[in-house]
């Protein structure tokens, strides 16, 4: 992406101070604003009778059928209650197939023990506070997803309101404008964070607020919003409500249909699960079976590559670290001896890297919850594992709606003029369908028109090697130059090579005697306990893995290379070029695609979802700028 956007879109994103608080009896207090998060009179009922009373929920939730969708939007998360009270009424009222989507901002976050002390008050929550405390994110700057039930989602957004919700991809329902009082807090109360209320509200979107503050009131007219004052909550005397424009509100719609999914590895499953899951019927098509190609390694290491400098590219491996971290949660993956998520020390290799990862530790941008020093040499990815690839793809495919075909993809045909996507397969079959989702990594280059995509291959070794008393007793996997595994289906995998001139797909001896080198460089403790120049190499495996030419992956509509790369060709989609980032990457970019195609907004912002957009490198070569929505 062009230096502008992308200087203009990293200030947003600042690292995060969590909120300091003072206990008063059983209400917090923040420090730094001297007020407290929910009246002391009651919290709850005052919840509920300013933003769920104030916008109507009951009688709009009831009101829905299957497949609608409600998107609740906030400008304060605080403790959660509201959005918390929001979901326990939408799944007493609403239909089991209309959908709640929750975005909220916080600038200032509880901690976790603080957030469970809070909640600890309401133990009619139930399930999405029990759901919100066990995937509640660490103090990272950006938008970091979690589900709260089958049919509800909140998107909570880390950072400043205003700088935020002009990132979001998100439009609104119902708001709630919520924060500490107009007086404690003015740097939110500002005409620029209404004026984005109204650039995401849907037609006829409603609004409350606890606060009747004139300047608040006119603020919101300005922008858009009719607004009226009612009576106030408990001994306050009013408060505002309102909606925008003169429209007549009706909810939005997901959409559902049949995918195809081309490959059945890390992107195909994660893709096939997220459409699966939100209601799609999902055909996987590979002719090699499940995790055949750089998918296939008995274990992976999840882990990412910490830096204090918060560009698109250094979120994305940050957001899709903690991402997939909750996905293996939801899912319970992994299992019993299919690997453990305990941490994931990464050693050192240089000074150079040894400063990097210092920095980001020391910047804010990985906080201690992330990123925690094991001496002088090593950092642990806290939370970070290691697990098996293949296993991990068979569990995420392993769902009623999801189907296998062991055929590829030959040839194909966007959507036209109201007609399916039509694609030939290798066995000389056609289907046809809603959507095709292109996860073959760099085989996708051999199909007909798309020769273009700037991608290159990466010829990579892993070496198996046999336990010994020693370490058979490992418990983490390590990341250092390479990576090395507690055993896993018998073996401990080290490796792994990185060859980008030489595609042989035979094994060779060199290549495990250059994974055993750098592990005796960089772990020689380990490398003794594991056998030292003993260490017996019982098989190895050799996969081609797909990278971009600036390390992310393409995630997003297929665009019309030879006409207008704005243009997307209908039906036609990529999710292409993780490399050695697979098991990480992968739910992220799922979630992403499978909300496009269901009309949903993503769990990214703007500028994120451009950085990953495939026609970045048309568009780079034309000296132009990715379009930024969703």
């Amino acid at each position: 992406m062009p230096n502008g956007p992308s200087r203009a879109a990293e200030a947003d994103f600042t690292p995060i101070t969590p909120a300091r608080l003072q206990w008063q009896d059983h209400t917090p207090v923040a420090t730094d604003f001297d007020d407290p998060y929910f009246s002391r009179q009651d919290g709850r009922a005052e919840s509920v009778y300013v933003f769920l009373d104030g916008n109507q929920l009951d009688r709009r939730f009831a009101a829905l059928t299957d497949g609608d969708r409600f998107v609740i939007g906030e400008t304060g998360f605080g403790t959660g209650l509201n959005m918390l009270l929001a979901a326990k009424r939408f799944l007493a009222l609403a239909p089991a197939g209309a959908g709640l989507e929750l975005w909220s901002v916080e600038k200032h976050p509880l901690r976790r023990e603080d957030l469970a002390h809070a909640l600890a008050h309401w133990p009619e929550l139930g399930g999405p506070a029990r759901a919100l405390l066990a995937q509640y994110p660490p103090a990272s700057p950006g938008y970091h997803r979690l589900q709260l039930a089958d049919n509800i989602t909140l998107t909570l957004m880390l950072g400043d309101a205003q700088a935020l919700w002009r990132q979001c991809p998100a439009e609104v329902d119902a708001w709630f404008l919520d924060g500490f009082a107009p007086a404690r807090n003015p740097a939110m109360w500002q005409a620029g964070l209404f004026a984005e209320l109204a650039a995401h509200s849907r037609p006829g979107a409603t609004l409350a607020t606890f606060t009747a503050a004139g300047f608040v009131r006119r603020g919101l007219i300005e922008a858009g919003f009719a607004m009226r004052r009612r009576d106030g909550f408990g001994g306050k005397r009013h408060m505002l409500a309102g909606h925008f424009g003169d429209a007549v509100w009706q909810p939005a719609r997901s959409r559902r249909g049949h995918a195809l999914v081309a490959g059945a590895g890390l992107a195909g499953a994660t893709t096939a699960r997220a459409l699966a899951e939100r209601g799609w019927r999902v055909t996987v098509l590979d002719p090699a079976g499940v995790a055949a190609g750089a998918s296939g390694n008995r274990a992976g290491v999840v882990y990412s590559t910490p830096s204090a400098h918060l560009t698109e590219q250094n979120r994305f491996y940050q957001l899709s670290y903690v991402h997939a971290l909750r996905w293996l949660q939801r899912h319970g993956f992994p299992g019993p001896d299919q690997g453990h998520l305990n941490g994931v020390p990464q050693h050192f290799v240089d000074d150079k890297q040894a400063h990097k990862i210092r920095d980001a530790r020391n910047s804010g941008a990985w906080p201690e919850t992330l990123l925690k020093p094991l001496g002088e040499q090593a950092m642990e990815l806290v939370g970070g594992g290691y697990l098996s690839p293949p296993a991990w793809c068979r569990h995420l495919l392993d769902h009623p709606a999801i189907e296998r075909r062991a055929a590829g993809v030959s040839d194909f045909q966007p959507a036209t003029d109201g007609q399916p996507v039509r694609v030939r397969l290798s066995d000389d079959h056609t289907l046809e369908a809603d959507a095709l989702i292109l996860a073959t990594a760099g085989a996708a280059r051999d199909l007909a028109g798309l020769s273009w995509l700037p991608l290159k291959t990466i010829r990579g070794q892993v070496s198996y090697c046999r336990p010994t008393a020693a370490s058979a007793a490992w418990q983490q996997a390590h990341c250092h130059g390479g990576y090395l595994t507690p055993p896993l289906d018998g073996v401990h995998c080290v490796g792994a090579t990185f060859d980008l001139h030489h595609l042989d797909p035979a094994p060779r001896d060199s290549d495990d005697a250059a994974n055993l080198a750098q592990l005796r460089q960089h772990l020689p403790r380990q490398w003794e306990e594991l056998g030292g120049d003993a260490i017996e190499v019982v098989d190895r495996r050799v996969a081609m893995r797909c990278q971009s030419l600036d390390f992310l992956p393409l995630v997003g509509p297929l665009p019309d290379a030879t006409a207008n790369p704005h243009t997307a060709l209908p039906g036609l989609y990529l999710n292409l070029a993780h490399g050695s980032r697979g098991i990480t990457g992968t739910p992220l970019c799922a979630d992403l695609l499978a909300d496009r195609l269901s009309e949903r907004a993503p769990p990214a912002d703007r500028a994120l979802i451009a950085a990953l957009a495939p026609e970045r490198f048309i568009l780079r070569k034309r000296k132009k700028q990715p379009d930024w929505s969703p």
